[in-house]
């Protein structure tokens, strides 16, 4: 969900580990009445990337499980009945190739592309990223939307209650090469 990857001199290869302890997976929801607000935890994960070449590999692991948006009886709904997350208790995303360039120093815009695995199937998505690099320290913003009915996931809708069939999610983390 989130990602870290950056510039190096000389277009060397880079491993980065994104910190569980620095990231952020927000989600949004729009509900009758109201948006519902939550997060997840980022489980961890390593990218690689080339810069030269714009290949990436790797993988970050959000905790399914860990999903929470403050109400006790909504949260075991969305575990139990749409997430299934003790029979999918892990939400990976696994990028392959990179558009646009990052720059050593300073703000980058890229469009990040790959594979997004949630509730058991995976989706081929494309997140635009973007990444701040200052002193070897990497940061990285993205923002998307998961279509998780479209994706095979219950819409939790009541008679009363009508929720939106998509969810936003805004991710960010920081990662030291």
């Amino acid at each position: 969900m989130a990602l870290a990857v950056c510039g190096a001199a000389g277009g060397q290869e880079i491993v980065l580990n994104p910190d569980p302890a620095t990231a952020t997976v927000q989600f949004k929801l729009s509900a009758t009445l109201h948006t519902v607000h939550g997060s997840f935890r980022l489980k961890g994960g390593a990218i690689r990337f080339d810069p030269a070449s714009g290949k990436i590999s790797g993988e970050v692991v959000v905790d399914a499980a860990s999903g929470a948006s403050g109400d006790e009886g909504r949260d075991r709904n969305m575990h139990k009945d749409i997430l299934e997350s003790a029979k999918y208790p892990e939400i990976v995303f696994t990028p392959d190739r990179v558009d646009g360039a990052v720059a050593a120093q300073g703000g980058s815009q890229i469009q990040v592309h790959g594979m997004f695995r949630i509730h058991g199937a995976a989706h081929e998505v494309t997140l635009p990223v973007h990444v701040q690099v200052n002193n070897g320290v990497v940061s990285a913003k993205t923002s998307f939307t998961i279509p998780y009915v479209k994706w095979g996931m219950k819409n939790p809708s009541t008679f009363l209650l009508r929720v939106g069939d998509k969810v936003e999610i805004e991710a960010a983390t920081v990662a030291l090469p």
